[in-house]
């Protein structure tokens, strides 16, 4: 490695190799914004504890399949790769599979896992419940996270709410990338002018004529490789709806093929609220008591397993989640599964992709700490182009 560690970056790495050596305490949390370095920081991390320990290995994980994906890319670029490392998600990492014959599999914990220290990253994600395991297993816990990113919906856990290291400075050939730029106005300010930031990274102002023509074009051109972020459910079901039209699935019924979210945390199936997946196959089915639902296979984004069961037939395309669902055909507690074309961006945390397209929604209630975190977690989605859709700035500050 021909870079120099910034001070910041050196006094961090200071830090953590103390907390690694002494064990003072099981778990260090580092909070980097996006462009001051922190898969640099884990490079040079993981190359210091080689020189400290030989054979120290150590296991890189992340929340969902997709953030994995992300992490082993970077840790690629870094020249990372140390045997007897591995990277996977954190599921596969602490969890194995019991499978009875004929049953779906059931999911219990580890007895070992044969490391000496396990590094999460977008450790923001992470529930109470499965933090609790991963400390059970009495290895050193280093969680990595962004803190200028939105908390986890629905929780008290936040891991990241108050880093023990924190890592502030954005790299000099980072503020040149027009992605971090933008990013960097949306968490000081929460206001983003009209304009062309760079190559592929751009704000259109909504109220104009030929905004709506350049939105078309770009839902026209959906990939797996576009994320479409927006901030209300009911702008997300019509999203939904339009982009499915255009691929020609317009019927309100799921089909094979089609892609979906998760809007529910079921732990004994490894399913989690914000996870990605494309229907194998979905048929219809019924309750003893008439509720309607689908019996259906979906293969996981980025997962080496896919979902298989009931999913709840009056969630697609519903406003909001919904709270009350009966007991699935099979007993077992059903799923709560809508398309995905289109998310909100507190479903899209940890996720990232080479197009997004957002649409600034701000909450009427928000304040504007929750806003800047809010527009902060939705353009730092972005890998190479960033296309926002919303007011000036004058139409903003009215």
């Amino acid at each position: 490695m021909t870079y120099v560690l910034s001070p910041d970056q050196a006094a961090a790495l200071r830090q953590i190799g103390a907390w690694y050596r002494s064990r003072s305490s099981p778990y260090l949390t580092l909070g980097g914004y996006a462009g001051t370095g922190k898969t640099t920081l884990i490079a040079y991390l993981r190359k210091g504890l080689r020189e400290y320990d030989e054979t120290a290995s150590v296991a890189f994980c992340a929340y969902t399949g997709k953030a994995t994906r992300v992490l082993q890319e970077r840790l690629k670029e870094q020249r990372v790769a140390v045997q007897g490392d591995s990277v996977s998600t954190i599921h596969s990492l602490i969890y194995t599979s019991d499978d009875a014959a004929g049953a779906l599999p059931r999911w219990v914990r580890k007895e070992k896992l044969g490391r000496d220290l396990i590094i999460v990253d977008e450790a923001s994600m992470v529930d109470d419940a499965i933090w609790q395991d991963l400390l059970a297993f009495g290895i050193p816990i280093l969680a990595v996270g962004d803190h200028g990113q939105l908390p986890p919906v629905g929780s008290s856990f936040n891991l990241m709410a108050s880093p023990m290291v924190r890592l502030e400075r954005i790299f000099r050939q980072e503020v040149d990338s027009p992605i971090i730029e933008v990013a960097t106005l949306a968490r000081e300010s929460g206001l983003l002018p009209v304009r062309d930031y760079g190559t592929g990274v751009r704000k259109i102002d909504r109220n104009l004529p030929e905004t709506g023509v350049m939105v078309q074009e770009l839902l026209d051109s959906w990939r797996p490789d576009l994320m479409i972020l927006c901030g209300y459910n009911a702008t997300r079901v019509k999203l939904n709806q339009a982009i499915r039209e255009m691929r020609d699935m317009g019927s309100p019924e799921p089909r094979s093929g089609d892609q979906v979210v998760c809007l529910r945390n079921n732990r004994g199936k490894h399913i989690y609220n914000g996870m990605i997946g494309r229907i194998i196959r979905v048929t219809p089915a019924t309750d003893e008591n008439g509720g309607q639902w689908y019996e259906a296979e979906i293969a996981l984004e980025g997962e080496d397993y896919t979902y298989v069961g009931y999913i709840w037939r009056e969630q697609f395309g519903a406003p909001a989640t919904i709270k009350d669902v009966p007991v699935a055909p099979d007993g077992e507690r059903g799923d709560l599964w809508d398309f995905g074309y289109a998310l909100t961006v507190h479903k899209a945390q940890g996720s990232q992709a080479e197009r997004v397209l957002v649409f600034e929604e701000r909450f009427a209630r928000s304040s504007e700490e929750d806003w800047r975190r809010w527009l902060y977690t939705a353009v730092t989605r972005a890998q190479l182009e960033l296309t926002v859709v919303g007011p000036s700035i004058d139409a903003s500050a009215e």
